[in-house]
């Protein structure tokens, strides 16, 4: 990365952390509250770095210190129990559970990890994980644990900018492919840089540590080249069932202005903060991002963020997003066939599923401090055979400032709207899409559905989601209808 690549990404990332700062004033699931409680830690999470050749045990040790002028008391448990792969030791007593541990005002205790694994042995996860959980009667604190169990790829920071950390993956001219051979885990950033692109093959599986993720930077580039049958995933490293329902495991792929298109193929993009967020930097290169035949879903606040971008969508589902599903905001967008859902649980949600504006917001520094800037530009976006759907009166909103044009046009589309009695929707119906199963995310249509034969013709995409051919007329949304087989029924 040459000197004026460094001098933009560090200015980026301490842009982009006072942004993800705001974002996080928001309710969240996610499981690690250290900061809420008054005992203090040594680290929120122990790693054992070592990836694991032979039968391995490493011992760690990390300090928990009472911070109050009084004596406080606390339970300590191994969250895995006598099951885990881990064994605890708190100032040199063993065990998995401890009660009534008392830390005298102002003063610590050691706690001692030990982790005996067998990395050969094929059932065990890429990642060990457990935690070791904190009790008190008003609080729960815990520290993360992270062993290394099956062999996988690393990406390590070795870079530091700002609040964040990274690992450059695709220098400047560097083509890098990440195979499927065995898992790829991030911890913080893995950036493509400038001129630099990577391409990830079928079936491979991403996996990102909190508050990381993949970052496009600009002119940089990225195929993800999933099939139906190997689809590319990218969610979050907690895979322990405790954790299915956190979903800001991770921040973002985020991806920056082109050198040229962006491609990602049959993916799924889960458990985020924001699951793809396109932004120009610097400038509108015309260069676009197409997502066909992918799932993005169960992100904190929004499945996909685009502001001055291009972009396009076909046969995509994007769903259960804490805010926005889809955020359009400035550029050029079209979507075909794509189903967005919205029936998000975790807590309550005032913003439509699907926004189109021609203004965002966004943190610029002078150098002293931050402060947020309204960037106007003309947005174009277009909806052909979508379904935009969820429990709110209104899933689709706009939000437009003087001085920029806002264009949008909804051919053929299913619209939770309460009026659409206008000229930007043509042949829209708001009536009931009649989703399989809202609860479990199953979004194929039910054969009384009013999506089926809806569609508008000769936009060229002859199969679904799921590969299976449009028939006659084409379906609303990115499911094509086909009877349930009796013996699945």
């Amino acid at each position: 990365m040459n000197s004026m690549s460094m001098k933009h990404i560090v200015y980026t990332i301490y842009a982009m952390t006072v942004v993800m700062a705001l974002a996080f004033t928001l309710p969240s699931c996610h499981r690690n509250n250290n900061a809420e409680g008054n005992l203090e830690f040594s680290a929120d999470t122990v790693m054992f770095d070592t990836v694991f050749t032979t039968i391995t045990s490493s011992t760690r040790t990390f300090t928990v210190r009472n911070t109050t002028g009084s004596p406080v008391e606390v339970d300590i448990v191994l969250a895995g129990g006598k099951q885990s792969y881990y064994s605890v030791n708190v100032d040199g007593v063993a065990g998995t559970e401890f009660r009534n541990v008392e830390i005298p005002a102002h003063d610590s205790l050691f706690v001692f990890v030990k982790v005996n694994i067998n990395p050969t042995d094929q059932d065990l996860p890429y990642l060990v994980t457990d935690s070791v959980m904190f009790y008190q009667k008003d609080r729960t604190q815990s520290v993360q644990l992270v062993a290394f169990g099956q062999d996988a790829h690393f990406i390590i920071p070795d870079h530091t900018g700002g609040s964040l950390h990274y690992n450059i993956v695709a220098h400047e001219h560097e083509h890098v492919h990440w195979t499927n051979d065995k898992p790829w885990v991030i911890y913080g950033w893995a950036v493509v840089d400038s001129l630099g692109k990577l391409t990830i093959d079928p079936g491979t599986q991403v996996y990102v540590h909190s508050g990381g993720g993949i970052w496009v930077y600009r002119y940089g580039n990225i195929h993800i080249n999933g099939t139906l049958d190997e689809p590319v995933t990218i969610t979050g490293d907690r895979l322990e069932s405790f954790f299915a329902n956190d979903y800001a495991q991770w921040n973002s792929l985020w991806i920056n202005e082109g050198s040229e298109d962006n491609l990602i193929e049959n993916a799924i993009i889960s458990n985020s903060s924001y699951g793809i967020h396109l932004e120009a930097l610097e400038e509108f290169t015309g260069n676009k991002t197409v997502i066909n035949n992918s799932v993005i879903h169960n992100n904190q606040v929004m499945g996909v963020r685009a502001e001055g971008a291009v972009l396009e969508m076909n046969n995509c589902q994007v769903s259960n997003n804490g805010k926005y599903s889809l955020a359009l905001m400035v550029g050029d967008f079209t979507l075909n066939h794509v189903t967005v859902a919205n029936y998000f649980t975790q807590s309550s949600r005032s913003t439509p599923a699907v926004a189109v504006t021609n203004n965002f917001d966004k943190a610029v520094s002078d150098g002293n401090q931050a402060y947020m800037v309204t960037y106007l530009g003309d947005a174009n976006a277009t909806f052909n055979n979508c379904i935009i759907y969820g429990p709110l009166l209104s899933e689709f909103g706009t939000g437009t400032k003087e001085g920029a044009a806002l264009n949008y046009t909804l051919r053929n589309c299913i619209v939770k709207k309460d009026s659409l009695n206008n000229e930007h929707f043509i042949n829209c119906s708001n009536a009931n899409p009649k989703f399989i199963a809202t609860y479990g995310q199953n979004y194929n249509i039910e054969e009384t559905s009013p999506a089926i034969d809806a569609g508008m013709e000769g936009l060229g995409i002859t199969t679904d989601i799921l590969g299976r051919p449009r028939n006659g007329i084409p379906d609303i949304g990115a499911y094509e209808y086909y009877p349930i087989p009796e013996e699945k029924r």
